[in-house]
C-alpha cells in the first residue's frame, strides 16, 4: 500500500504547479517551503522530513533539486542526518551558522535594505573613532579619502578606496568587532558602494555630495567630535538612500541596475 503524503507537505502554501513560477530556481523555492514549515513547527523537532522520493513527488521536481534543499536546509543548522531516522528536524538553540540574506527581488529594495544595515553601524563606529582615532589613523582617513577622488581620477570606480576608507574609521573605532563585522559583510557593502558610485558617477552634483560628505565625516573624526561624526555618517547613509531612489530608468538599464540585481540575490554566511 502507497504511503500517504505527509500532512505538513500535503498542506504546504506552494502548490505544485506554481514551484516552477516567480524568481528564484526550483531548489530555492523548496528550500524556502520547507524552512518556513520547520520555523512554523509543521514540521517539529526531531521530526523526521519525507523522503526524497515523496518530496519529488510533491514539488514535482528532480531528486537532484531535493538533495540540494536538502544540503541547503543542513548547512542553516535546521536539519541533520539521524541514523535509522533519515533526515530530522534540529532543535533551535543548537550551532546555527549565522546568515544575512537580502531576500527581495527588487534591486532598489536590496540596495536600500544594505544602506540601512550600515546606517547604524557607520555612525557609532564614527562617533567612536572621533575619540578613539590616534594621529596615524587620522592620517589614513584622510588619505584614503583623497585616494577615492585619485582613483576616480584614474579611471576606476573608487570602490575598493571607498570601502577602505570605512575600513580605516572601523579600526579607529577601537573596537575590532566593528572591523571584523564589516569584513564579514564584505561582500554585500562592495555590492552596495559599486551600485551607489556608479549612480554617483552620472552626475556630478552627485560626486560633489558624496565628496563633501567624506569630508565632512573625516573632518569631524580628526577634531574629535563624536557627536558631529555620528551626525556627518548618518547624514552620509541617509544621503545615499536618496540618490539611490533618484536613479533615472537609464541607470537601471545599466551595469549599475545588473549590480543591484546581483545584490538582490546575494547570501552571506558565517
Amino acid at each position: 500500500m502507497k504511503n500517504k503524503e505527509p500532512a505538513a507537505v500535503r498542506s504546504s502554501p506552494v502548490a505544485k504547479s506554481s514551484v516552477r513560477k516567480g524568481g528564484g530556481t526550483l531548489a530555492d523555492h523548496v528550500t524556502r517551503t520547507l524552512a518556513q514549515q520547520i520555523r512554523d513547527g509543521s514540521f517539529p523537532a526531531d521530526a523526521r522530513l519525507p523522503s526524497e522520493m515523496e518530496l519529488t513527488e510533491h514539488f514535482s521536481v528532480s531528486r537532484t533539486v531535493i538533495r540540494e534543499a536538502i544540503s541547503r536546509l543542513k548547512s542553516d543548522g535546521l536539519v541533520g542526518a539521524r541514523r535509522g531516522s533519515g533526515t530530522v528536524v534540529l532543535r533551535a538553540g543548537g550551532n546555527v551558522p549565522f546568515r544575512l540574506d537580502i531576500d527581495v527581488k527588487d534591486s532598489l529594495q536590496a540596495v536600500l535594505r544594505v544602506i540601512e544595515l550600515r546606517r547604524g553601524i557607520e555612525g557609532e563606529m564614527a562617533a567612536l573613532a572621533a575619540t578613539r582615532r590616534t594621529k596615524t589613523q587620522v592620517r589614513r582617513i584622510q588619505q584614503l579619502r583623497l585616494a577615492i577622488d585619485k582613483a576616480v581620477a584614474a579611471g576606476r570606480d573608487g570602490v575598493a578606496e571607498d570601502f577602505a576608507l570605512h575600513a580605516a574609521i572601523s579600526e579607529a573605532s577601537g573596537n575590532p568587532l566593528y572591523t571584523s563585522l564589516l569584513q564579514f559583510l564584505g561582500q554585500f557593502l562592495h555590492a552596495a558602494i559599486r551600485v551607489a558610485r556608479i549612480n554617483e558617477a552620472r552626475r556630478e552634483d552627485f560626486s560633489q555630495q558624496v565628496r563633501a560628505e567624506h569630508e565632512a565625516l573625516a573632518l569631524a573624526i580628526e577634531a574629535g567630535d563624536a557627536e558631529a561624526a555620528r551626525a556627518a555618517a548618518l547624514q552620509h547613509m541617509e544621503n545615499s538612500a536618496q540618490r539611490i531612489r533618484a536613479a533615472d530608468q537609464a541607470f537601471w538599464a545599466s551595469e549599475g541596475g545588473r549590480e543591484a540585481s546581483k545584490l538582490a540575490r546575494s547570501r552571506v554566511k558565517g
